[in-house]
């Protein structure tokens, strides 16, 4: 009997469900995924649980305020980083993640109170999520400048054109360059160079590629830029000297058991020949 009321309360509740999002004319889930993924460069789908968070997120958004410089830098940030979302609904994003989990864990709050630090991390790792990413986007866009401004210096003994520079370069550049190049490319055909230019630099915010965007400005007024961008290949060739050893010098310690492992091997095959090579001579002259 008690089963026959949980089916029947159970289909009661889904119905009456389907007929309130019917009437409120509310996005089915399919729908809220899809429309989530449209505005993202990568290409994962966007998780169900997500989808609900965001439905939240877009509600609660009009109730968010903030100045207009945070909000100005955060759109900037968002924008650049490929998420296709305004601050307010980041922020409230943000905020009914670490929420939910402030909810899931009150109950363990009186046994174990540190817990709710986890909230806590959830809501910073959320809020940074859009900066991590630019981070990363731009550190892989800095590894390929010092080929980039080589590049550069080589086609200014034979040619001028900016953008003719950026659309060659654009076809053996790395994915994120590729991307970034793109816009720029179509934003110097829509509009002026020069501007184009110095949106690519707000975009990421890099100072190694403001110092490229400023050689490539004073290239359009008519500088000879050779020797200005020579300079560039010699400086952004050390700093990439620099980046390597650095990322050598961050080898695991269980790489570094196997080298000396791999040597060992090495001097036991020498000293296993020479000891041989003893044996047989000493063997001859007995």
């Amino acid at each position: 009997m008690n089963l026959i009321l949980f089916c029947v309360f159970l289909t009661f509740s889904i119905g009456l469900f389907l007929l309130l999002a019917g009437l409120l004319r509310l996005p089915t889930l399919k729908t809220s995924r899809v429309m989530m993924d449209t505005g993202k460069e990568g290409k994962q789908l966007s998780k169900t649980l997500d989808a609900f968070y965001m439905d939240g997120a877009v509600k609660i958004a009009k109730y968010i305020r903030m100045n207009d410089y945070k909000k100005n830098r955060m759109a900037n940030v968002l924008r650049a980083s490929g998420l296709g979302m305004t601050p307010e609904v980041y922020t409230a994003y943000a905020y009914l993640k670490a929420g939910s989990v402030f909810l899931l864990i009150i109950p363990a709050l009186h046994v174990f109170p540190l817990a709710a630090l986890f909230g806590i991390m959830i809501y910073y790792k959320e809020i940074q999520k859009a900066d991590e990413m630019l981070k990363e986007k731009r550190e892989q866009i800095e590894e390929e400048l010092y080929r980039f401004v080589s590049t550069i210096t080589q086609e200014l003994k034979n040619s001028r054109d900016v953008l003719s520079m950026l659309e060659h370069y654009k076809e053996n550049a790395g994915a994120a360059f590729r991307k970034e190049l793109d816009i720029v490319c179509a934003d110097m055909r829509s509009s002026s160079y020069e501007a184009a230019l110095t949106r690519f630099e707000a975009r990421l915010n890099s100072p190694q590629l403001s110092d490229v965007v400023r050689g490539l400005i004073g290239v359009l007024r008519g500088d000879d830029g050779a020797v200005y961008f020579q300079m560039l290949t010699h400086d952004f060739k050390q700093t990439e000297l620099q980046r390597l050893k650095a990322k050598a010098a961050k080898i695991p310690p269980k790489i570094r058991v196997y080298s000396f492992a791999m040597l060992m091997c090495f001097l036991a095959t020498y000293f296993a020949i020479i000891i041989y090579e003893i044996i047989r001579s000493m063997g001859t002259l007995f």
